[in-house]
């Protein structure tokens, strides 16, 4: 989503909240609660529900991440999200449910009128974004957008078993369809902060039953965590550094496999016109192989120790296969000539 830099956003701080499950896991009576105990701190607090802003006919593929519709719909939420940020009285995003909006925001206005600006800053301001956000890229694109204005940030998982979100679910006004719930289980994908670092700021909620209080405190204390550790825009691209070291290091490896495979291939066929006995010849693809194995071990990690020292130079990788490979060649040369002089 592009964002006008040159627009600066006034606010006090503020807190992204990710509420993420199955529908009728209850993610909403959850938010409506967090809400009364946020006014009881003197925060400002929102629930933000996908379901209401987002038009009923962008949901009827909605499990398909890819359709284009959709995607924009969501992307919507968070334009208008970042308009309230910039002008809480102007609205021009035209994709939502603007009435839903409206009735979204109602409570955060007047405390805004009622304060001055020193105060307004002051005050700090929930949203408690409602909606199943069950691939992680769904999560990550409000984690960029909270990084990119430095606004705290944070998610809970509602874990509940598939039954129990079913049988509320028929009890809704409007039910959402039972197969609906029943795919979602298979591509839901909790937050997992070992496989994504950024998910780090993350708790699950056992919501088979009602919350307890030690539950809701656990969730207020990473709200305020949150509010009081807003994200860096200017984070350093770690994750993003990790990710290309690994795949320039998988490429490399790829390469001189390939190579020590034409030249296993050719030592093979020196043997076979030297006519080496075949048990010797099994002998000597079984040393050979070892030392492949051995050998691009340790060819991807010096390379990944090389690339961790050289950091944004660029990297011959054309190059650091030919000289590298060069040293398994000798190998070979050696493995040959002690079977053939065997």
């Amino acid at each position: 989503m592009e964002v006008d830099d040159s627009e600066c956003v006034l606010r006090p701080s503020v807190c992204l909240c990710v509420l993420c499950g199955l529908p009728a896991a209850g993610k909403s009576t959850l938010g409506r609660a967090i809400c009364s105990l946020a006014a009881q701190r003197g925060w400002r607090s929102a629930v933000i529900p996908y379901d209401d802003l987002i038009p009923d006919q962008a949901f009827q593929p909605r499990l398909l991440e890819e359709h284009t519709e959709w995607k924009s719909h969501r992307q919507s939420v968070l334009k208008c999200i970042e308009q309230f940020l910039k002008n809480p009285q102007v609205l021009t995003e035209s994709q939502i449910n603007s009435a839903a909006w409206e009735r979204c925001i109602q409570g955060l206005l007047e405390p805004v009128d009622s304060l001055d600006r020193s105060q307004t800053h002051q005050t700090p301001l929930l949203l408690l974004l409602d909606d199943n956000f069950y691939y992680p890229s769904m999560r990550y694109e409000v984690y960029q957008f909270a990084r990119k204005y430095s606004l705290g940030y944070c998610q809970v998982y509602l874990q509940c078993p598939v039954e129990s979100c079913v049988s509320r679910n028929q009890s809704r006004p409007t039910p959402v369809p039972t197969e609906v719930i029943q795919e979602m289980v298979k591509r839901l994908e909790s937050p997992n902060p070992q496989k994504n670092p950024w998910e780090r700021n993350s708790i699950e909620l056992d919501t088979t039953d009602t919350l307890s209080k030690c539950d809701i405190q656990r969730m207020m204390e990473l709200i305020s965590s949150a509010l009081s550790s807003p994200l860096s825009p200017v984070e350093d691209n770690t994750e993003q550094k990790e990710a290309d070291r690994l795949k320039c290091a998988t490429s490399l490896v790829h390469q001189a496999d390939q190579a020590c495979r034409r030249l296993i291939s050719e030592a093979m066929k020196s043997a076979r016109e030297h006519q080496v006995a075949p048990e010797h010849m099994r002998s000597m693809a079984a040393q050979l192989n070892e030392s492949k194995t051995r050998f691009l071990h340790n060819l991807r990690t010096q390379f990944l120790q090389e690339l961790l020292v050289s950091q944004d130079e660029d990297i011959d990788v054309e190059h650091v296969v030919k000289t590298a490979v060069n040293v398994f060649d000798q190998d070979k040369k050696d493995i040959l000539m002690r079977i053939i002089n065997a």
